[in-house]
């Protein structure tokens, strides 16, 4: 066996360990904290939760049903692996939501529960989706759906079967609190998964106009040790060229970087705005 062929195997059974990992934190978060108080996180588990009130059905075990057709849906039209890992991350979540079932709740306070459901949800989708598998229900949808077709805003129509469901859940279960609390779950779910899945490493980037950027450019090297890259523009109203500098700074120099401009030219025009992530020197290097 090659040393590549060794690597990937590795790869995959760490991506297998990380979507049982994701499988069960999610289960805590629906078993102990959602499920008890009637909140719904959307999606598959959101179905399930009402078979669950109404028929006494076994939440893990509406959630595989529920999903057996969208995985006959995807069984021809997404890889091999994903697919395997995907069946492993669904079956995994089932099992354990049933199993965890039986443990007492961790609180029955319903802003306790929507507060750290959400968040464990969007960790343990965040695993998930690091490790490029699924446990079904929409995220395995917009799997398919993209491949059906790529233009289709998938995010979009994500949320509204999410607020659909959330609805079914206050019809059914007939409690309006349900739906303001799951949708705080769900903000905070999303919220969660972007920070984990994209990064906290947020930056500013700062563009400034000014008839010094030379002198500011060097100021700003020398002062904060943060280099500048100089566009060439052109100021419409005044019809004249402008060179326009453009830093990356982090945010605790931005303060720094603002009086540096000021210092050198009160009249400079200076933009700033997020950025998710600086790769490269003095920043994150992947």
């Amino acid at each position: 066996m090659s040393l590549k062929e060794k690597i990937q195997i590795k790869r995959i059974i760490l991506e297998i360990l990380g979507t049982i990992l994701g499988a069960f934190i999610i289960a805590v978060a629906v078993s102990l904290f959602l499920l008890p108080n009637k909140l719904s996180s959307g999606g598959v588990a959101g179905l399930a939760t009402i078979t669950y009130y109404l028929f006494h059905m076994p939440m893990g075990i509406s959630m595989l049903i529920i999903n057996i057709p969208l995985f006959l849906m995807s069984i021809l039209k997404i890889g091999k692996k994903f697919f395997i890992e995907s069946i492993i991350g669904t079956i995994s979540l089932s099992m354990f939501i049933d199993i965890l079932d039986k443990v007492t709740p961790l609180t029955e306070d319903k802003f306790l529960a929507c507060i750290y459901g959400g968040i464990l949800m969007g960790v343990g989708t965040a695993i998930i989706l690091k490790c490029n598998s699924s446990t079904g229900g929409t995220d395995l949808f917009s799997y398919i759906a993209r491949i059906y077709k790529p233009t289709i805003k998938v995010g979009e129509i994500i949320f509204l079967i999410d607020i659909a469901i959330v609805a079914l859940n206050m019809i059914f279960l007939k409690e309006i609190e349900i739906g303001l609390y799951s949708a705080i779950a769900i903000y905070l779910m999303g919220k969660i998964i972007d920070i984990l899945f994209e990064g906290i490493y947020f930056t500013k980037l700062i563009y400034i106009v000014s008839d010094k950027s030379e002198e500011i450019a060097k100021e700003i090297g020398e002062t904060i040790g943060r280099g500048t890259t100089g566009i060439y523009g052109k100021g419409m109203y005044t019809n004249s060229d402008k060179l326009i500098l453009m830093c990356a700074v982090t945010r605790k120099d931005v303060g720094s970087a603002i009086q540096i401009i000021r210092k050198i030219d009160k009249k400079s025009f200076v933009i700033i705005t997020n950025s998710r992530e600086v790769l490269g020197l003095g920043f994150k290097n992947e």
